[in-house]
């Protein structure tokens, strides 16, 4: 993909984190939140980094893992886009049900 959109669901997802951690870091906050921005850059100049999980979802999605969490996205589409950013150790297929992928 040659640039990336983020869906309003992957745009909330990174607030969150971003809330959540600088209640003890506004740094670390920063911090950790500009890494999936990193890795979505390194997205847009690779497509198709990451992998299909069919044992989590049967969405047509890639994962890629940035630290702890998460880059899921739909590579297939022109610019790709980002649907979720989330904890690895969530429950990966129950997050996804709840999404509108």
């Amino acid at each position: 993909m040659s640039a990336y959109v983020l869906s309003t669901d992957a745009a909330l997802d990174l607030e969150d984190i971003w809330e959540y951690i600088a209640t003890d870091s506004v740094d670390a906050a920063d911090r950790l939140v500009g890494d999936p921005f990193d890795a979505l850059e390194a997205l847009a100049r690779t497509p198709g980094m990451g992998h299909k999980r069919q044992d989590l979802t049967a969405y047509s999605v890639l994962f890629w893992p940035v630290g702890s969490y998460l880059v899921i996205y739909r590579a297939e589409r022109v610019p790709g886009e980002v649907v979720a950013v989330t904890h690895g150790s969530r429950d990966i297929p129950a997050f996804l049900h709840q999404r509108t992928l």
